[in-house]
């Protein structure tokens, strides 16, 4: 079988997180999606060793783990990079993730609607949710940071997450705070 020229040849990682099991894929050219499960089940076609993984995919592993171990820590770090066609090009969806994703600190939140006119459409608060909900790439294009209006967090994973939400917050505003206040 004849591979495409520009077609993406996938390796998939799992590892485990205080949120639960992350399920990584990638190529050579960055990842393409990162999945929190809430369950532990055998999956083929994994790599469990990480010397076996692209060295995109290996950053990526590197990144989230000093970001489990101090959320301020990854400031530092170059993101990993990504590659997925939702993040590519000038459309809506790709805008609010990389504006998200560049401009919402370890720390900091933002309103659906204030997202939407950092991305250019002061309108678009509910896209901005769909935009949130599709996010190939959660905790590197940092979604829970994303709040309503109200100061409620929404509803994370269709729901399933709101718990996940409320521990990832807390795990950077615990380390954001300043002793001296």
């Amino acid at each position: 079988m004849q591979k495409q020229r520009n077609e993406c040849v996938l390796q998939c990682v799992a590892m485990e997180s205080p949120v639960g099991e992350l399920l990584l894929s990638g190529c050579d050219k960055g990842v393409h999606t990162i999945t929190i499960t809430m369950e532990t089940e055998h999956r083929s076609g994994l790599i469990s060793n990480q010397a076996e993984l692209n060295s995109e995919l290996r950053q990526c592993v590197t990144w989230l783990q000093s970001y489990f171990r101090s959320a301020q820590s990854v400031s530092s770090l170059p993101f990993p990079a990504l590659h997925n066609p939702l993040l590519q090009g000038d459309s809506f969806t790709a805008q609010a993730l990389r504006i998200l994703q560049s401009r919402v600190q370890v720390g900091q939140t933002v309103s659906y609607k204030e997202l939407s006119e950092m991305a250019g459409n002061p309108k678009a608060a509910r896209a901005v949710g769909s935009v949130m909900k599709r996010n190939p790439v959660p905790l590197i294009v940092p979604c829970h940071r994303v709040l309503c209006s109200s100061g409620q967090t929404g509803r994370y994973m269709g729901g399933k997450g709101d718990n996940i939400k409320l521990w990832l917050l807390s795990h950077e505003k615990k380390e954001g705070l300043d002793p001296t206040t």
